[in-house]
């Protein structure tokens, strides 16, 4: 009834840890979720820095182009000026150039510089070798530019075109000429292989301009961040920095111009540390989960405590009522026949006998149901204590069935001893005389009425070995090691009208267990149950040798 009571409160507080875990679990979920939010941020963040760097590269790579594009048209204006160029006059008098053969290596030089005239598509003037390809290529497409420009009404006109020629891809800069009545007549430029041209000023610009922000990367040379990746339309390669990486955070962008080309940026992953502040999050997951798989252990833990507190709180209760009605019976007993002979009912000395043996019965009887119940509480307590003594074992096992005697007579069991004697062993008196007080009141409560119950010794090795063989049930090979536990009672046993307190065999194995000894319990030859106890330090000083033999027991029948 009292566990019962208490079902409720074990399902509310069950309850209460199932809640406090799905708590434990929302909170770890919230805590990914926001990891996970911060991981996302800085991939975007990383990303929008890859963006930022082909955008940068992209524009500092046109300005590079156009810059050099018009320091090769203007040359003879800057060289008028005073100014340094890197590049020769093309246009200057000298004709060493032109007198040259346009033969084998040279049909096709590095630079072609050209003027040409709109109305007759002539070039009067030209340095450098082209083959007639490109002449016809020149042409027919700087015309049409420059008229494009015209009709845009630029007051200069001057621009670069990229295009094919054969399976090379080439680059005419040019500038619009005009008369004295400012009328376009012509144009001067120049035609190169656009992918040298290109790749020399990507190179520059991955060298020396700052395609990620300074203020986070400091002095770090781009290469060392980056990876650059430059290709035409068509996908053709124009340019490739040395360090190549792989890493998610990549971006793509087209420019236009000329002829248009796709710049591919790569960041580095190592970068990723140095361009989000803090560094990137590391995932929380495993620490989450382990987290969240150690509240789940604890919360099982806790349950399996509560259950095994409210299930010795139900032991407890059950062990109060059996040893309640195991007191009450002697006692009553004791109190009906004292009595009895207080009010002098007795009509012969031989019931009066008979009424002092039952009182002198009941009386041993609670005496070993409060020994028990006292050795059961100092254990729990740890507060057993021993002393130990050169003992004569076969004469104190002689003394406890002697004094259980009464007892065994009052269900009309026979114990038959089968003894050693002169076996000495380091025991403490009152505990051996427990234990063997305790498996008799085993053998006879669950045995049956008028059985025989055997107590056997033997001695070798050091060791001494007594036995109880009673003529029971016996006991089930599964159940061996239970019936140590306190509280425990077999099913049997507790569905039946044999009272018991459930406590004496584990008294006995803490008994045994403190003089460094061994206690189990084995199938009788009877079909009974044996139940078996081992003491250490074994001697027989009286032989005159400490040697123990194997030899057969001596018979003490008692």
């Amino acid at each position: 009834m009292l566990f019962k009571v208490r079902q409720p409160r074990l399902l509310l507080l069950t309850g209460l840890l199932a809640l406090s875990f799905v708590f434990t679990a929302i909170l770890a979920y919230q805590a990914q979720s926001a990891a996970r939010s911060h991981r996302e941020t800085a991939d975007r963040t990383l990303q929008d820095y890859a963006s930022f760097a082909a955008t940068e590269f992209g524009v500092y790579a046109k300005q590079m182009l156009s810059g050099d594009v018009a320091e090769l048209l203007f040359v003879p204006a800057d060289q008028g000026l005073g100014a340094p160029s890197r590049y020769r006059n093309p246009w200057s008098p000298d004709t060493s150039e032109q007198r040259a053969p346009c033969t084998g290596t040279r049909v096709d030089s590095g630079y072609f510089f050209f003027r040409l005239e709109f109305r007759t598509s002539d070039m009067p003037l030209t340095r450098g070798c082209a083959s007639e390809a490109v002449r016809a290529w020149v042409r027919d497409t700087v015309p049409k530019h420059a008229w494009h420009f015209l009709k845009a009404d630029y007051a200069t006109v001057f621009g670069g075109i990229v295009g094919r020629v054969g399976d090379e891809p080439r680059l005419i800069g040019f500038v619009v000429t005009r008369n004295d009545s400012g009328v376009a007549v012509g144009a001067l430029g120049f035609v190169t292989k656009f992918k040298p041209f290109a790749e020399a000023r990507f190179a520059y610009v991955m060298k020396n301009y700052p395609l990620l922000p300074p203020a986070i990367v400091g002095q770090t040379p781009n290469d060392s961040l980056l990876f650059v990746y430059v290709t035409d339309t068509t996908a053709h390669e124009l340019y490739r920095s040395k360090n190549i990486f792989q890493s998610p955070y990549a971006y793509k962008t087209t420019l236009g111009g000329y002829g248009g080309f796709v710049v591919h940026t790569v960041l580095r992953p190592e970068a990723a540390q140095r361009l989000v502040i803090g560094g990137l999050p590391r995932s929380r997951l495993p620490l989450l989960v382990g987290l969240l798989a150690l509240s789940a252990g604890l919360v099982l833990i806790s349950v399996q405590q509560i259950r095994r507190e409210y299930e010795l709180g139900r032991l407890r209760a059950d062990f109060i009522s059996s040893i309640s009605h195991e007191l009450r019976t002697p006692l009553a007993q004791v109190r009906m026949f004292a009595e009895t002979l207080l009010l002098g009912r007795v009509r012969t000395d031989e019931e009066r006998q008979r009424s002092l043996r039952i009182i002198d019965q009941e009386a041993r009887r609670l005496t070993h149901l409060v020994e028990n119940v006292l050795q059961f509480s100092r254990s729990e307590r740890q507060l057993t204590r021993l002393s130990l003594e050169s003992t004569e074992i076969a004469g104190q096992v002689s003394e406890a069935i002697e004094a259980f005697a009464p007892i065994a007579q009052a269900r009309r069991v026979t114990v038959q001893a089968d003894l050693i004697s002169g076996i000495v062993a380091p025991v403490d008196r009152s505990a051996l005389r427990q234990t063997m007080l305790n498996l008799l009141d085993n053998a006879v409560k669950y045995g049956p009425a008028s059985q025989t119950v055997a107590v056997g010794m033997a001695a070798e090795h050091g060791v001494v070995r007594i036995t109880v063989d009673d003529q029971g049930p016996g006991i089930a090979l599964a159940e061996r090691e239970r019936i140590w536990t306190p509280f425990y009672r077999l099913e049997r046993d507790a569905n039946s009208a044999v009272a018991g307190s459930g406590i004496g065999l584990a008294v006995v194995r803490e008994l045994v267990t403190q003089h460094g000894g061994r206690v189990w319990a084995e199938r009788a030859k009877s079909g009974g149950s044996r139940f078996v106890v081992e003491f250490p330090g074994a001697t027989r000083p009286t032989s005159g040798s400490d040697a123990l033999p194997a030899s057969a027991p001596e018979n003490v029948n008692t």
